[in-house]
C-alpha cells in the first residue's frame, strides 16, 4: 500500500479538502492519502510575497508531520518551497507544477498553462524557464478570479476558463495545464468545451508521486549543515538544527 502526504501551504482548509477529494479520485487502488494545511501565511497564494511565505509554511508542515508517508505532494501550483522540501525530505517530493510541465512535455511539443490570478503569469513563466523549458511554453493565460475565488464558485468561472484554454490553441499549445489547487477537478468538467487536451495539476502530481513511491527509493534529500535559528516551530528548528 502506498501512503501519500499532501501539503497545502495555503491556509484555507476548504482548499485542502478540495484537493484531497479530487486526489482520491485520481489515486490508484491501494493508495492512501492524507493532507495537511499550512499553519500560517496567506489564505491563498496569489502573489510573490504570498509565494515566499508559503514556501516556509510548506517546509514547516513537513517538519512537524509525524505520520508515515512514502511520498509527498506539494499541493500548490507554482510549487513554493519545493527545492527545500526535496533537500530535507526522506521520501520523494512532487510539486503540482513540476509534475504537470513534465507530463505536458511528454504529450506534445508545446504546452500552455491556464490559472486564476493575474499575478501568476510572470511567476509561472519564470518557473518554466527555471526548468529550462521556456522554448516549450506556448503561453501562460490567467483569468481575473483567483484560485480561491474559483474554488468558492467554480460555475462562475467555467466560461472564462474555457475561453482561456481555447485561446491557448491559437498560441500553438498541443496540451494545456489547468493549474491551481483551487481548480482541482475542473479539467474533467471543461474538456468537452476545449479543443486541446487538458491536464489536471493534482492528477499529474498524484500519478508521479505514486510512481516514485513504488520504486522504494532511498533517502532523496541531503541533510543540510546544522543551522542555528530563533522563532521557528519546534519541528522545523529540530529538522534544520
Amino acid at each position: 500500500m502506498t501512503e501519500l502526504l499532501l501539503i497545502n501551504p495555503n491556509t484555507t482548509q476548504s482548499i485542502t479538502d478540495l484537493v484531497l477529494k479530487h486526489a482520491r479520485t485520481f489515486a490508484a487502488k491501494g493508495t492512501t492519502l492524507r493532507a495537511v494545511t499550512g499553519a500560517f501565511g496567506p489564505r491563498y497564494v496569489a502573489s510573490r510575497i504570498g509565494y515566499a511565505i508559503a514556501g516556509h509554511a510548506a517546509v514547516d508542515a513537513l517538519a512537524n508531520d509525524r505520520g508515515k508517508k512514502d511520498a509527498v505532494v506539494l499541493a500548490c501550483f507554482g510549487d513554493p518551497g519545493l527545492a527545500a522540501l526535496k533537500e530535507v525530505s526522506a521520501v520523494p517530493v512532487v510539486g503540482m507544477a513540476d509534475a504537470s510541465i513534465l507530463q505536458a512535455c511528454a504529450m506534445g511539443k508545446k504546452f500552455s498553462i491556464v490559472t486564476g490570478g493575474e499575478r501568476w503569469k510572470p511567476m509561472l513563466e519564470e518557473f518554466v524557464a527555471s526548468h529550462g523549458l521556456a522554448s516549450r511554453l506556448a503561453s501562460v493565460r490567467t483569468v481575473a478570479p483567483t484560485g480561491a475565488d474559483i474554488a468558492r464558485n467554480p460555475k462562475a468561472a467555467m466560461a472564462l476558463l474555457a475561453r482561456g484554454c481555447n485561446a491557448c490553441a491559437t498560441d500553438g499549445a498541443d496540451v494545456v495545464i489547468l493549474g491551481g489547487a483551487g481548480l482541482a477537478g475542473l479539467a474533467a468538467k471543461l474538456k468537452s468545451q476545449v479543443d486541446v487536451p487538458l491536464l489536471d495539476g493534482v492528477a499529474c502530481a498524484i500519478s508521479m508521486a505514486e510512481a516514485l513511491a513504488g520504486q522504494n527509493l532511498v533517502r532523496m534529500g541531503t541533510q543540510p549543515a546544522p543551522v542555528e535559528s530563533i522563532g521557528l516551530s519546534k519541528g522545523l528548528a529540530k529538522l534544520i538544527g
